[in-house]
């Protein structure tokens, strides 16, 4: 059952058939004596099961002897810059993107530095598994203590821009029923922004639309509102709000990747010379927009903790994912979709452009949306993928994260499923023709 909830980069699992108050006590006390920690700080979002959950973890973290500081119903991004505001490690209950009936943790240490399979999820799943924690002496239990941290995180987010150049924009933003709902309006009172809000009411039901921006069904009504009250752009959170996507002020969706671009520009005009980090499934606009604006580009694996490891290791300043994550060097290498609204609302607001038309320089490919298909041997699919076009002679083959192959006019990555038999297809062409051709040609191979 461990082996089910205990992934990559993070647990997550199905409440309470997978993931129950008895599992996380038990992580609750592995986490802690993995740790030697004497601190841990605790937030959640806003599921149904969140409340019974992190108390189950808080009971395990104080039963080993050390403080659980609960800083209460909060994005992930909070947890993150109270670990490093507070220099502790913490943890993080939210299922993100995922429905109702799934619930999950994020874990880091002390200054949000990531715990992945790598560097402890395997570990701890091992001292789950063997009762490992008993074995330490327990002089006194902790405490839970409650803390507030929303006015420092607050005075945090607005660092990162210049607020005094911000214009009234009117911005529609759609939470989800995420935690965005309760943050978005503390981070922008008293700026002169506007804020149109769709469904800001915390609720673990999700009764409008599942917290996934990343499917276009669920971003209809932001579309809508942005035509209808004639806004600048829209924005849409997940559920625990680290990630954000865009709309434009006609209504269309924002490919991540341009985003991206868009904020590497904005980076490197005040900074050359810096490292900037993208996974392997971003368009080829970014590390092009790096190099063209006279930075350093670096490419990672998919995932938060390997993202914030390397950026850690190399001094990276900025880091992207295509799944709409941008990570910041000054929030402790986090992740943040709040730091992120502020900083596209910034550059808006500057330039005094429409962002469609701040966003024509990068418009260049043509990308597919991820595809997923469903294989019975994942590796050996990926080792047929690699083998059938390492004899076409590409430009380039990367076994990096999956299997990534670049010719000249299109390249492709293909990568596993940490959680399901699927293969995760990622296409981009200089031409809309040949991504259809290749797309087809992929997905043939892959299902065969």
């Amino acid at each position: 059952m461990l082996s089910e909830i205990f992934k990559a980069y993070d647990i997550r699992g199905v409440y309470p058939e997978t993931l129950s108050e008895e599992i996380v006590y038990k992580i609750g006390r592995a986490f802690t004596y993995f740790l030697k920690a004497k601190n841990i700080i605790v937030g959640s979002d806003m599921r149904i099961s969140s409340p019974k959950l992190s108390r189950a973890l808080m009971k395990g973290i104080t039963d080993q002897g050390a403080n659980a500081i609960f800083i209460g119903e909060i994005c992930t991004d909070a947890v993150y810059f109270a670990s490093g505001f507070l220099n502790k490690p913490g943890a993080m209950f939210t299922a993100s993107h995922n429905p109702p009936q799934y619930n999950g943790m994020k874990l880091c240490r002390e200054n949000a530095i990531p715990i992945n399979e790598n560097t402890g999820i395997r570990a701890i799943k091992k001292i789950v598994e063997n009762e490992g924690y008993l074995k330490s002496k327990i002089n006194k239990k902790g405490k839970i203590i409650k803390k507030d941290i929303l006015k420092d995180y607050v005075k945090h987010v607005h660092k990162f821009i210049d607020v005094k150049k911000l214009r009234k924009l009117k911005i529609a933003a759609d939470a989800g029923n995420g935690m965005a709902g309760k943050v978005i309006p503390l981070v922008y009172k008293g700026l002169p922004t506007k804020i149109v809000p769709l469904y800001f009411k915390l609720d673990g039901n999700f009764p409008n639309h599942l917290a996934d921006p990343s499917k276009s069904e669920n971003l209809v009504q932001l579309q809508k509102t942005v035509r209808g009250r004639k806004c600048d752009f829209g924005m849409a959170f997940d559920g625990d709000a680290d990630r954000i996507f865009f709309v434009d002020e006609k209504g269309n969706v924002i490919n991540s990747s341009l985003i991206s671009s868009l904020i590497v520009k904005n980076i490197l005009s005040k900074k050359k010379g810096v490292k900037i980090i993208h996974n392997v499934v971003c368009s080829k606009i970014v590390p092009e927009t790096i190099i063209k604006y006279g930075g350093i580009p670096i490419v990672e694996r998919v995932g938060h903790s390997f993202i914030k490891e390397t950026m850690r290791q190399t001094k990276a300043v900025f880091a992207c994912e295509h799944s709409a994550h941008y990570y910041y060097i000054g929030n402790y290498r986090a992740d943040s979709g709040i730091i992120t609204s502020l900083i596209v609302a910034e550059i808006v607001s500057k330039e005094n452009k429409p962002l469609s038309k701040l966003l024509d320089e990068f418009r260049k490919y043509h990308t597919i949306e991820e595809t997923n298909v469903e294989v019975k041997d994942k590796n050996a699919k990926l080792n047929e993928i690699e083998s059938i076009y390492k004899k076409q002679n590409p430009k380039s083959i990367s076994r990096l994260d999956g299997v990534s192959v670049d010719f000249n006019d299109w390249w492709f990555n293909v990568r596993p499923s940490n959680t399901e038999p699927l293969l995760r297809l990622n296409l981009e062409a200089d031409s809309e023709g040949l991504m259809k051709e290749k797309k087809n040609e992929l997905v043939s191979i892959m299902k065969k």
